[in-house]
């Protein structure tokens, strides 16, 4: 295990009924005059904004409104939303919705109080500056998905160009988020599945490691696979049930707040590999990490460490040891995987999901791989990416 730093301050408000304290969970870090960050839509219609707003009104607290977040979060929105706040005199950022809003309430945090183009940030400038400061920032929570409620990461889409990039800092770590699981009762069984990928990749991200005596972490990572595998058929035979969506919704704060990432190298080539899908076609995340995270397990286990994928097979996804020849066993659990996204309404395939195959030229351009590099369990060349991207495509 290597050596390491964990730092977590989020206070975590997990209940139901939750979202009608969020005004005194305001008051108590601080915030006086708040940039209300959603999307709109649902958000509007479950009358979960007027709730929010009447928790603030009840606190005293001021606040004005940016809606119109869509999914991958844009770069413009985010400029608007930093002009808004510096022109309000806004002091706090409280984010109702899922990843994409809380994303871009992270950008526009990080934007308000720097002298450049928020951007910056985000560049493939390796030289790139690490935010230091930024406005709090909350979150309301609506779909179990990205974790962002629980992280200090943040990945917008520039518009021009349409390509997406993360940052991360400790800053951006949300002050306090409110997680109802009720709140996600009523999204669509799409969004539900998508979100359940997400939550499964961001371990699996963690779990293909090359940091040796991991045990602890490893058994974490599983244990949070395991609970999807279990608790997401669940809800998408029945959308009411309750505890399986607060245990849906805990896994995906676990997943990635990095409390089973500690003390271990990281992957991540997944999820830049994917981050050219939905940025090219739009597509829901988690949907296209369901097209190529198994399309990237089939290409890394043919070159490294075949043993780590035949664990997963086994211990998670029920597979029987081979052991005269181990590959068998990792087709089986790459197989099991797939069967079980495609179960849930998930795409498996470039097709399914919309892509082109034509297009993959351009996205392998477009990762910039040279000026960045992709992965750490086996870095990724843009042979390997492209050979990916045609796996997918199957």
């Amino acid at each position: 295990m290597e050596n390491f730093n964990f730092y977590s301050p989020t206070m975590f408000v997990f209940g139901k009924g939750e979202e009608n304290n969020t005004g005194a969970y305001v008051k108590k870090f601080g915030g006086t005059r708040v940039l209300l960050h959603f999307g709109g839509g649902s958000a509007v219609r479950s009358g979960l904004i007027d709730r929010v707003k009447a928790s603030l009104d009840k606190e005293g607290i001021t606040y004005v409104t940016l809606s119109g977040v869509q999914p991958n979060p844009r770069s413009g929105l985010v400029y608007e939303g930093i002009e808004l706040c510096r022109k309000e005199g806004v002091d706090f950022i409280l984010a109702v919705g899922g990843g994409s809003a809380i994303d871009s309430a992270k950008a526009i945090a990080a934007g308000v109080p720097y002298d450049g183009d928020f951007w910056d940030f985000y560049d493939d400038n390796p030289n790139r500056p690490v935010v230091e400061k930024a406005l709090p920032v909350a979150t309301v929570l609506t779909i179990a998905a990205a974790g962002s409620e629980a992280s200090g990461d943040t990945v917008i889409t520039q518009e021009k160009g349409m390509f997406k990039r993360g940052t991360g800092s400790d800053v951006l770590r949300p002050k306090f988020s409110i997680m109802n699981p009720e709140l996600t009762m009523t999204l669509p069984p799409y969004q539900t599945a998508s979100g359940a990928v997400d939550i499964m990749v961001h371990v699996l991200e963690r779990y293909f490691t090359n940091t040796p005596d991991v045990e602890i972490t490893d058994r974490m990572c599983e244990g949070i696979l395991l609970t999807m595998l279990n608790e997401v058929p669940k809800v998408m035979e029945n959308p009411g049930d309750y505890e399986a969506r607060a245990n849906i919704m805990w896994a995906g704060t676990v997943a990635h707040n990095n409390i089973c990432g500690v003390g271990r190298e990281q992957d991540w080539a997944s999820h830049e590999i994917e981050h050219e899908l939905s940025a090219l076609y739009d597509c829901a995340h988690g949907a296209g990490l369901a097209v190529i995270f198994p399309a990237w397990m089939e290409y890394v286990s043919q070159h490294h460490d075949l043993s780590r994928f035949a664990q997963l097979a086994v211990r998670v996804l029920g597979c029987q040891m081979d052991f005269a020849h181990p590959e068998n066993t990792v087709k089986a659990g790459i197989a099991a995987l797939r069967r079980f996204w495609h179960s849930i309404g998930m795409p498996t395939s470039f097709a399914e999901l919309g892509a082109k195959e034509e297009d993959i030229p351009a996205m392998v351009e477009n990762m910039r791989i040279g000026q960045r590099s992709i992965g750490h369990f086996l870095p990724m060349t843009k042979e390997s990416c492209a050979a990916i991207y045609h796996l997918a495509c199957r």
